[in-house]
């Protein structure tokens, strides 16, 4: 506890790689909730020990067959009722779970704990620059509540250049 300010949280825990279950890192961090007011986002401070897979190669395979569609890529449902993701599916999902990231982090309070649910929808952005732009209509499951709550969000992303969540 922090007069005034807030509670802060010391964390020790192991990152594991979505796409290669086997690599991980350790990480600490400090994360202050600060008191009172629901719509500052949480402080997060961290230090990485190691580093996680390279994802360039992937990364430029995917982004190279977006560029290529002739139309703009446009799905729902990822994952189906079933729990599966078809494999050329995957890099949205993956995508749409890091932008969520930053969602969840935005919007989230000692007493939430938010998990991606399902990508609705998806339709990409036609754009005359280099990056790619989809607009997400998502599922956040909030755990605590159990209230699934349908969240619009816009990332623009490229390769090496990172994920941003302009909307």
């Amino acid at each position: 506890d922090i007069d005034g300010v807030g509670h802060k949280y010391h964390l020790e825990l192991v990152l594991e790689d979505v796409l290669d279950r086997d690599a991980t890192v350790n990480c600490t961090a400090e994360v202050l909730y600060h008191l009172g007011n629901q719509n500052i986002a949480p402080d997060v401070q961290f230090t990485l020990e190691g580093e996680l897979k390279n994802t360039d190669d992937a990364d430029n395979i995917f982004y190279n067959r977006i560029k290529s569609l002739e139309k703009e890529l446009v799905a729902e449902n990822i994952p189906d009722s079933h729990g599966n993701v078809s494999p050329e599916m995957e890099p949205i999902r993956l995508l749409a779970w890091v932008a969520s990231g930053y969602v969840i982090w935005q919007n989230s309070t000692e007493n939430t704990k938010f998990q991606l649910a399902q990508i609705k929808r998806v339709k990409q952005v036609k754009r005359s620059d280099e990056y790619l732009e989809f607009d997400y209509m998502i599922l956040l499951h909030e755990m605590v509540s159990q209230e699934v709550i349908p969240w619009q969000m816009t990332v623009l992303w490229r390769p090496q250049h990172g994920v941003q969540v302009t909307q």
